[in-house]
């Protein structure tokens, strides 16, 4: 597995366990990198930990997209792991500075990995609906447009 995609797995499983148990992030990520084996690289391991501070920061005005991406489905209602791959992929293609082919590419493979039958197609749909949209996705996270 490559190294940026264990990331993206620890920092997953790390914003589930913060939306679920409401654990203390920066505990939970610490926790995740030390339980993994074998240890992740510091560049590697300081990604993960950027994933998961981003999106607790960023959260709501992530949640603004994917609800306004995703109608039918209230934010809160959405399954967990498909709430938090939404985030995910969204920060990286905001914030994070990551492309957006490869922001989705991979949230669609968390979403197989990690989530139900159907979800591989709802994330897909969501962030493809966003991406092609002419809404300043960057002005509905508060963020400036010359940003990341």
């Amino acid at each position: 597995m490559k190294p940026r995609h264990r990331a993206r797995r620890i920092a997953l499983q790390a914003l589930f366990e913060i939306d679920v148990a409401r654990h203390p992030p920066g505990v939970v990520i610490e926790t995740r990198l030390q339980e993994e084996e074998p240890p992740l690289a510091k560049s590697v391991a300081d990604f993960a930990r950027e994933i998961v501070h981003g999106v607790v920061t960023y959260q709501q005005g992530l949640d603004k997209i994917i609800a306004r991406f995703a109608p039918e489905w209230p934010v809160s209602q959405l399954a967990v792991i498909d709430r938090n791959i939404l985030r995910l992929a969204l920060w990286e293609m905001l914030i994070g500075q990551t492309p957006v082919k490869v922001a989705i590419n991979e949230a669609v493979e968390l979403a197989k990995a990690f989530g139900s039958d159907s979800s591989p197609r709802f994330v897909n749909g969501v962030l493809g609906a966003a991406t092609r949209s002419q809404v300043d996705l960057k002005q509905m996270i508060d963020l400036p447009a010359s940003s990341g």
